[in-house]
């Protein structure tokens, strides 16, 4: 009898590491597409990954998070914010924390 795709990647994932898992999961967002909710605009914010509808750079919610800020502190904050866009936020983040961590870095200042 014949696996189907299902059945053939759940045996696969039973032998998976969390890392190997943790791969899959950011393919398969990235093939849904699932960081909707964030834009990238030419001219707005250097053109990085920002909220929709908003000018609120990504990095600037993942460093307030990293600085200790929880999402209701950022919702208090940042009143256009709704609590999707920060989840949306999260989850680019974990697609795409490459990106994020270098406009985190590009964007401190230097004493």
């Amino acid at each position: 009898m014949l696996m189907t795709a299902i059945q053939q990647v759940e045996a696969l994932l039973s032998m998976m590491s969390v890392e190997e898992k943790t791969q899959i999961m950011r393919r398969v967002q990235k093939e849904l597409h699932i960081s909707s909710g964030i834009e990238k605009t030419p001219g707005v914010c250097g053109g990085r990954a920002c909220i929709v509808r908003t000018r609120i750079p990504v990095w600037s919610l993942i460093e307030s998070r990293q600085l200790g800020m929880t999402d209701d502190d950022l919702l208090a904050s940042f009143p256009s914010l709704t609590a999707n866009d920060l989840e949306n936020a999260w989850n680019y983040y974990f697609l795409f924390p490459d990106e994020i961590n270098a406009d985190i870095l590009d964007n401190q200042f230097v004493v």
